[in-house]
């Protein structure tokens, strides 16, 4: 009786443990916990590099955003480099430094904070808010993708609200919010010009013209936003200088990409435009499958193509960038039926993708998977997978919210 007893209070303890961990209100508080964490750990951290005299915080990469509104402010060129203030180059559109005026004046601890905080929670929220079968799909999804978002959080990128602004672009196209749906791929490609993949997707959706005026509106709006700050003439001086630094942003790494496997791998010498190549006709085989387009599936599967393709193409990728991919491998696998190849797919990239930069791999393995591009192997075979499972879909059910009478 009493072992019986004991055996009923475990299992009922673990019951209501399970019901807490499957509410969104304790994942959401977990997730901003993990947050503060994470900002409270690069803020204390001593100094990262010490180069030519000049020491730089952990959080280089948050100073490099925060410093971009006052080099706005102050008429200088922001895409030069500035030793004294922060390590490397600004690489973002001029009006991406203005937006970032409301929390550069912080002090960078609480700035830090919020800068990690937004990319958390548009990522959370996107996340939480797609079609899983279930709410113990959504949290095994969210919780395969959970270690890449720690990571890209610990590097104070934004990789989480790029990740965020696609997803939230393709829920608000679901709904047939043009607006919206528009403003968050727009909103992304002035962070990062690669969100420009996410257009595609309005090729799946009625109202076209609708959709290209409010990307038109939205485009125009954002790219003279500085002209509140700063001159006419300067802000075309500085959309100059970013094209730039984009054109002559030449590096010996290939990154964790289609590029640096093939190099590390066979040593070849790859023409970056040629790949780039390669991947926009494989990439654009599925879209000729017009009948398809009114399928649910089949629009989910491309929104995770374009997740994974924007990083395994993109030869600047690096160990942080993959939280895109992840999200992308995430809802390839938890959003279809069970397949053995797909689930020996995904053991894959957590092991080799997830894991490959964590502590779990000694230092010198880690540095071997680093030169080899490990990281990125496991996705480019998904995607490759992912390719095969679009030009092979056969529609099951239509989707009656989308009419593309």
């Amino acid at each position: 009786m009493l072992i019986c007893s004991k055996y009923s209070l475990v299992g009922l303890m673990a019951g209501k443990l399970y019901n807490i961990i499957q509410k969104q209100t304790f994942l959401l508080i977990l997730l901003v916990v993990i947050t503060l964490l994470i900002t409270a750990q690069s803020y204390m951290l001593p100094p990262g590099k010490n180069i030519n005299g000049y020491e730089y915080k952990q959080y280089n990469n948050y100073k490099i955003f925060q410093r971009a509104w006052f080099h706005l402010i102050e008429n200088k060129d922001l895409y030069r480099l500035y030793p004294a203030e922060q390590f490397d180059y600004y690489k973002y559109s001029p009006s991406f430094a203005m937006l970032m005026a409301p929390i550069a004046y912080l002090p960078d601890a609480i700035g830090l904070l919020f800068w990690n905080l937004l990319n958390a929670l548009v990522f959370f929220f996107a996340f939480i808010k797609f079609p899983f079968q279930n709410h113990k799909i959504r949290l095994l999804a969210f919780g395969f993708v959970l270690i890449e978002l720690i990571l890209s959080l610990q590097n104070e990128q934004s990789n989480a609200l790029i990740t965020g602004l696609i997803i939230m672009a393709f829920l608000s196209l679901e709904e047939n919010r043009s607006g919206p749906a528009s403003l968050f791929i727009v909103l992304s490609v002035f962070i990062k010009l690669f969100g420009a993949a996410a257009f595609v997707l309005y090729l799946f959706y009625p109202n076209k013209i609708k959709l290209v005026l409010y990307t038109l509106g939205w485009f125009v709006l954002l790219t003279i936003l500085p002209l509140l700050v700063i001159s006419p003439h300067q802000l075309i001086y500085l959309y100059k200088s970013w094209v730039s630094l984009l054109i002559h942003d030449e590096s010996v790494s290939y990154g964790l990409s289609v590029d640096g496997w093939l190099h590390s791998w066979f040593h070849l010498v790859t023409s970056k435009s040629l790949v780039l190549m390669i991947g926009i006709f494989l990439f654009s085989i599925p879209l000729f499958k017009i009948r398809n387009y009114k399928d649910q599936m089949f629009r989910i599967l491309f929104l995770s193509s374009i997740l994974i393709w924007v990083v395994i193409f993109n030869y600047k990728a690096e160990s942080p960038t993959y939280v895109i991919a992840v999200s992308g491998v995430a809802f390839w696998y938890f959003m279809q039926d069970r397949k053995i190849e797909n689930l020996v797919l995904l053991v894959l990239v957590f092991l080799f993708t997830v894991l490959s930069p964590t502590d779990l791999f000694p230092q010198n393995i880690r540095t071997i998977f680093a030169d080899y591009a490990v990281k990125a192997i496991p996705c480019i075979i998904i995607w490759l997978k992912l390719i095969y499972d679009l030009i092979v879909f056969r529609p099951a059910v239509i989707s009656p919210e989308v009419s593309f009478d």
